[in-house]
């Protein structure tokens, strides 16, 4: 007599981002970060943006109908979210290029009535080449209506000084940084110094109100890498879905981007772009 087999299912996240054409970052990062680490991967796509090699490598970005947004949620929340009734439930999304106010609304509104248990906030503000007037309009809807909902959030060394206010020149103004954003939202925070910071080392904090810690890994180059910071948030996203604890996934993110740092990929763009793959 044997036992019935037991059918497993993969956990399942969500990506909110901007289609990027090269492939180095935005929804396609994000959806190769979520296979590597062995989870299902969905993009509902907010944007498409093409780096313009005329006109220094400037952002190209065309907004997404709103209309087109809404359906794309409404699709995969009745597919996967927490009414479904499917054997894997969606409760994880990773929140990357909104690009607008008025699409910063419409995810905001989805967030709120998705039932989402992790929420992990990569808070792009600025798309370069973007006109400054309407960039400030985004950041300021993103602080406002995306930030408090998210549980997680993975600020770069611009974005950490952005949302804190304050300057970050070291690992003690970066920790600061940190802490402060935490008070500011209630989430765990992930605050990237990367290369910005001087030193031998690429130093991150993590902080989430109860446990500050330093991640720290050997430099790999001086020069930021394309999609690290969407596959850093990515795969945070990935680990939380699949059951750990921020901290848990922090380190675990962490090295995996230093891993794919170290086997980027090269290209006729001024910036190398990382590679998924690296790890293996």
């Amino acid at each position: 007599m044997t036992s019935a087999a037991v059918e497993t299912y993969p956990s399942v996240a969500l990506t909110i981002a901007g289609s990027e054409a090269t492939g180095g970052a935005g929804a396609q990062a994000d959806l190769k970060t979520f296979q590597e680490l062995g989870v299902f991967g969905i993009a509902n796509l907010t944007c498409i943006v093409s780096f313009n090699p005329n006109d220094n490598w400037n952002h190209r970005f065309v907004p997404v109908d709103q209309q087109v947004i809404a359906d794309q949620l409404e699709a995969t929340t009745a597919a996967y979210g927490a009414a479904s009734g499917a054997p894997s439930l969606l409760d994880t999304v990773k929140i990357g290029m909104l690009g607008s106010p008025a699409t910063i609304s419409t995810v905001s509104s989805a967030l709120v009535t998705g039932g989402f248990t992790n929420v992990v906030l990569d808070p792009v503000l600025i798309c370069k080449g973007q006109e400054p007037g309407h960039a400030l309009d985004t950041d300021q809807a993103l602080k406002a209506q995306i930030l408090p909902l998210a549980t997680f959030v993975t600020p770069n060394h611009f974005e950490a000084e952005s949302l804190s206010g304050m300057e970050i020149t070291d690992v003690e103004s970066l920790k600061a940084a940190a802490i402060r954003i935490h008070e500011l939202s209630g989430a765990a925070v992930l605050a990237k110094g990367g290369v910005r910071l001087a030193g031998p080392d690429a130093v991150d904090v993590y902080y989430d109100g109860g446990t500050l810690e330093v991640l720290s890994a050997p430099k790999v180059g001086e020069v930021a890498v394309s999609g690290a910071g969407c596959s850093l948030a990515a795969a945070v996203t990935a680990e939380l879905a699949k059951g750990a604890t921020p901290l848990e996934a922090a380190r675990t993110a962490k090295a995996f981007v230093t891993a794919g740092i170290r086997n980027r990929v090269a290209s006729g763009a001024p910036f190398d772009a990382l590679w998924q793959g690296g790890p293996r």
